[in-house]
């Protein structure tokens, strides 16, 4: 089972690019984030025509989110995080796909910092941890995906100071995601490649993509009844630099 997932930024306007990368990788499963569509805009009948069914919260401007699945259709359990009715925020999907319970996810950026946005920011990270735990204790296989905006470690960004005042960066961030990840939880991408200086997102300013300065926000986190099924793990790297790419590369894991 091949689970992906992409920061498409803008689905409409990237169609053809995801459509390209969906028939060449054919994930199982396939996560986006920053849709920049409104619900009746999400382009299902094309996904459809290639052979996914999806699920997916729309929203207009920077946010929503979906699932994608092969040949069948995800089970949608929940369009929200909970925590807070008033967060109408289309940041988080989850649905049930082939005995796997799937979320795609969408973490707030929280610049600039301090101020309101960070604050949400760590509010939200706090409300996904605690639905993560609950997650957990069910038992079910659970892989949470997405763009959490958040730069764990070190390794996970190009060396540079020009990050240093950034949301993605700060302890209280990379702090709120080792809480998150715990001693429960699994990061895929960095279980496989232990060391390894990789990364998933390169700014569309200055040069990045061409100097490899990149960064590595996006991640799958497994659940221990799913952990022990990871079997690989990656980055579609060459998809960041094809002609109107989104500022991210898809990432992936292979379950048995």
């Amino acid at each position: 089972m091949l689970v992906a997932t992409f920061n498409i930024n803008d689905v409409n306007r990237r169609l053809d690019n995801l459509l390209d990368w969906l028939a060449s990788r054919k994930p199982d499963v396939a996560c986006l984030q920053e849709l920049k569509c409104e619900q009746k805009r999400f382009p299902a009948d094309a996904l459809s025509r290639a052979g996914y069914g999806a699920v997916w919260q729309g929203q207009r401007t920077w946010n929503g989110v979906a699932i994608l699945a092969r040949g069948a259709e995800p089970v949608l359990t929940r369009t929200a995080l909970p925590g807070d009715p008033a967060d109408r925020q289309a940041r988080y999907i989850e649905a049930a796909v082939n005995g796997v319970l799937i979320a795609s996810i969408y973490a707030p950026n929280g610049n600039p910092q301090p101020g309101p946005k960070f604050d949400y920011k760590l509010a939200w990270l706090k409300r996904l941890q605690a639905h993560a735990t609950a997650l957990r204790k069910t038992g079910a296989p659970v892989v949470l995906a997405g763009d959490y905006n958040v730069v764990p470690g070190d390794l996970d960004i190009y060396p540079t100071r020009s990050y240093d005042d950034n949301a993605l960066v700060q302890p209280e961030s990379r702090a709120a995601f080792r809480r998150l990840v715990g001693r429960s939880w699994t990061d895929a991408l960095r279980e496989r490649h232990p060391g390894a200086r990789i990364y998933t997102f390169w700014d569309y300013k200055r040069q990045r993509w061409q100097r490899d300065a990149g960064l590595r926000l996006d991640h799958l986190l497994l659940s221990p009844s799913v952990a022990g099924r990871l079997r690989d793990a990656g980055i579609d790297r060459a998809v960041r630099g094809c002609d109107g790419a989104s500022d991210h590369a898809p990432a992936w894991i292979r379950l048995a």
